[in-house]
Parts: C-alpha cells; sequence; structure tokens
C-alpha cells in the first residue's frame, strides 16, 4: 500500500504544478521518477519518454500509465492515471463552478464571448500551416483533392471526422510508394 501511496503523490505532484499541459510536467515527472523515487534511470526514462511521443494522446497520461504499471502493477498503472487526471478535474470543476456563479455578470459574459474569434484565428492559422505542409508533401493538386473530398464527405455526407481520418490512414498505409518518393 505504501508503493501505491507514493506512486499517487509523485504523480498528483506533477500533474497539480504542471502548468501548461503535458510537456510542461515531463521535468516534474522526470524529477518524482528519476530523482525522489528512483524508479527509473535517466536512460530508461528517456526511453519511456520517447514512446511514449510515438503514441497518440497526452504525454503525461501516457507516461503516468506506464511508470505506474511498471512500479505497482495494474493498481499502479491505475493509481498513477487518477493522480495525474484528478488536479486537471478537480480545478475545471472548480473554475466552471465559480464561473456558473458569475457567468451573468457583463465582464465574464463579454470573456467567454472574446475567446470564440481568437480560438477561430486559431484555427484558421493551424488550418493555414497544415496547408503550406500538405503542399510541401503532396503537392497543390493532391492535397486539395484531399482538402474537398474531406469537406465534402463530413459537411455535405456527414460522416464523422474520425472515419475519414481512418481512411486517409489506411489508403496512405495501403497505396504503393512511387520509387522517386522513396528516396
Amino acid at each position: 500500500m505504501k508503493k501505491q501511496l507514493d506512486i499517487f503523490i509523485a504523480f498528483f505532484r506533477s500533474g497539480i504544478l504542471g502548468f501548461g499541459g503535458g510537456p510542461a510536467t515531463i521535468p516534474l515527472v522526470h524529477k518524482e521518477v528519476v530523482g525522489t523515487y528512483q524508479w527509473m534511470t535517466d536512460d530508461e526514462f528517456a526511453d519511456v519518454l520517447s514512446i511514449g511521443n510515438t503514441l497518440p494522446g497526452p504525454i503525461a497520461t501516457k507516461m503516468a500509465g506506464y511508470i505506474g504499471y511498471r512500479v505497482g502493477g495494474w493498481l499502479g498503472m491505475a493509481t498513477a492515471l487518477a493522480a495525474t487526471i484528478l488536479p486537471t478535474v478537480i480545478l475545471l470543476i472548480l473554475f466552471l463552478s465559480v464561473l456558473k456563479g458569475y457567468k451573468d455578470l457583463s465582464f465574464i459574459e463579454g470573456m467567454t464571448k472574446g475567446v470564440v474569434p481568437i480560438v477561430g484565428v486559431m484555427m484558421g492559422v493551424l488550418t493555414w500551416d497544415f496547408l503550406k505542409k500538405s503542399k510541401t508533401a503532396l503537392g497543390w493538386k493532391v492535397g486539395l483533392i484531399i482538402l474537398m473530398a474531406a469537406f465534402i464527405t463530413m459537411m455535405l455526407l456527414d460522416v464523422h471526422p474520425g472515419i475519414v481520418i481512418g481512411v486517409l490512414l489506411v489508403l496512405a498505409l495501403a497505396l504503393p510508394i512511387k520509387k522517386g518518393e522513396e528516396e
């Protein structure tokens, strides 16, 4: 039981202090796992970080799950995951409760309405960046064909974006690579 408590404390501390998401928590997790509890060496931690970066999803939870499992088995994995996400859940509930209580104040209403165009601009910039990268990787012609096909499929045919992404991944893996493209 002491080991489970140590796992919880290590990942809760990392989760509560890691403002800015997963990348901000990596040094904190390293300090706990390698420095404080010595569950891993620097090289082992680097391996876990490398593997975690290759998988989809938040890095903090992937590392917590693996390290928790390695240190304390299935219960350790559950403990580490709970300790990693618990600070975010608590703060989100508190923040939303406060926001709900004061939502009718004019400056709060203005703040929430002001966020919408900012997020729209951020998504536009991200879209433009992806378009530029697709031009480099695929060329304008193929990139625009994929863009239009995805738009029509999702917006007009109402197909879930996950299905579109899955089909594109399967196509990318199934289509042969031309000899000149390999080099």
